[in-house]
């Protein structure tokens, strides 16, 4: 293992440490008490007079002052900071001189002793006696602060490149209690997402992350090969036809939570590998999978933050239902002046977009070009918007409308100019279900490589039946952004999907 001089310096303090007949890396810790526990249980104590409590605390060093024969430390846990006062005449010269020629910002140590407070009013632990348990080699990227007019704390982050942040995760989680509160968010909106559904009767199932044929979406898969099938698998870009085939086994709701793969590019909101929510409930459409959204997300939202209105960049977003419902045609209307059900073809929709300043793809189908120009209003869709009645050519998988056979009985969520979720009144005829797979296969050959390929397994086991249904797809780490306040997939991803450093 390569060191540079200051890695150098304290590795040499292992010696040190060593010749004390102290170890590094001990085998286990002796803690009794968290930070916070240790400070809730000195308060009581010194209304009544009582005794304080002695504790023994463990967490990494994150500040230190060396004062003659005093020494004043920080040392932080999961549940917070506690001020380690350290006095030589109580620790003894040897453990004090230890503590000073061994310990740096970012060791892990134990630390023994009674609570109590200091002159300058902060509940500390006196030191009593200290272990290292794990001596830490690499120094931290230290965090800058300062006070800006208003008395605010401004904290700029420890790394000078930010991909470092996304590539050193465990560092700056180490050093940024604000990334460290942005995934205890995260976790609490899946287990609140969760709980949800399972108190209303839908069953968490787990569907092949390897897949013969990909489906369900609109994307490239990513492909691997099986050595001893020796057969092509591809990583799945969504759960819905292995959800749904659960419906033809008599389950009435189900839902799985986990991981989608799509070889596709890189964005502030796209990441190649994301979570995903998809449920699907039996005997219902879309407009009362609606109802189901809204109540869902506004549970997570009371779970997760407390309350169902949140700040997402300069806006103040309500959560709280009934949501906005509005249709495509009029929303693309309202929002570019373009009525696209006056234009049938591609061609004619091509003109009119550019002629209005849109670009639009010389090879788009009709239906994508619908969807680029419901690209353009998609950052004005700030409070939360159920956007329905979609062309069916790129909606293989709903049922067309009644009234209406060019469009499909489809939503797609929206909440802060992004996209959450799609939804469907499904597709449940396998004769019209085959045609429709028939013709993403035209348009593959046409050149539409995200058109999706015909399923026989599914379509079979649509012919045993398959009960009327809506279905739902949310993209959970693009909640998890609108929750936190965060601007960028990578930040509401512990290990995002980065370019090699030599790419």
């Amino acid at each position: 293992m390569e060191l540079n001089d200051l890695e150098q310096q304290r590795a040499e303090k292992i010696r040190r440490l060593e010749e004390a007949g102290v170890p590094a890396y001990p085998h286990r810790s002796y803690r009794t008490h968290t930070t916070q526990e240790a400070v809730a249980a000195f308060t009581p104590t010194e209304a009544t007079g009582e005794a304080a409590p002695e504790v023994t605390v463990a967490g990494r060093i994150v500040s230190m002052r060396l004062m003659g024969k005093l020494a004043f430390a920080h040392i932080e846990d999961a549940t917070g900071r506690l001020q380690l006062f350290i006095r030589r005449d109580v620790t003894g010269d040897d453990a004090f001189a230890l503590f000073r020629r061994t310990v740096d910002l970012g060791d892990f140590v134990e630390a023994a002793g009674a609570m109590t407070r200091t002159r300058t009013g902060e509940v500390s632990l006196q030191l009593q006696s200290w272990r290292m348990l794990a001596k830490a080699i690499t120094p931290l990227p230290i965090p800058k602060e300062y006070e800006d007019e208003a008395g605010n704390t401004v904290r700029y982050s420890a790394f000078a490149d930010v991909e470092e942040r996304y590539r050193q995760r465990y560092a700056d989680l180490a050093v940024n209690r604000e990334v460290r509160r942005i995934f205890r968010i995260r976790s609490r909106i899946i287990s609140a997402l969760r709980m949800w559904l399972d108190d209303n009767d839908y069953l968490e199932v787990e569907t092949p992350v390897l897949q013969p044929i990909y489906g369900g979406a609109a994307a490239r898969p990513f492909t691997t090969y099986h050595n001893q099938l020796k057969q092509d698998l591809y990583l799945r870009i969504s759960f819905e036809l292995y959800l749904k085939r659960l419906l033809v086994g008599m389950y009435e709701r189900v839902y799985e939570i986990g991981r989608d793969f799509r070889n596709e590019g890189v964005s502030y909101k796209h990441n190649p590998e994301f979570t995903q929510l998809e449920f699907y409930c039996a005997y219902t459409d879309l407009y009362g999978i609606m109802s189901t959204v809204e109540q869902l997300i506004a549970y997570s939202a009371e779970r997760a933050l407390g309350t169902t209105i949140l700040t997402y960049g300069p806006h103040e977003i309500d959560l709280a239902p009934p949501w906005r419902r509005s249709t495509l045609r009029d929303v693309i209307l309202e929002g570019t002046g373009i009525d696209y059900t006056n234009f049938p073809d591609a061609k004619a929709l091509r003109t009119e977009m550019r002629d209005r300043g849109y670009s639009a793809a010389g090879d788009a189908t009709w239906g994508h070009l619908v969807d680029n120009l419901l690209g353009e209003v998609e950052p004005t869709l700030v409070q939360p918007t159920f956007i329905h009645d979609y062309p069916v050519e790129i909606s293989p998988l709903a049922k067309q409308k009644p009234d209406d056979p060019t469009h499909v009985e489809r939503f797609e969520l929206f909440i802060g100019g992004m996209e959450m979720g799609n939804a469907f009144t499904e597709l449940n005829d396998p004769f019209e279900q085959e045609e429709r797979f028939l013709q993403q296969g035209r348009e593959y050959e046409a050149g539409n490589k995200e058109a999706q390929p015909l399923d026989e397994d599914y379509l079979r086991a649509m012919k045993y039946g398959m009960p009327p249904n809506g279905g739902f797809g949310l993209g959970i780490d693009r909640l998890a952004m609108l929750f936190t306040d965060s601007h960028s997939i990578r930040e509401v991803l512990l290990y995002p999907h980065l370019r090699s450093r030599d790419g």
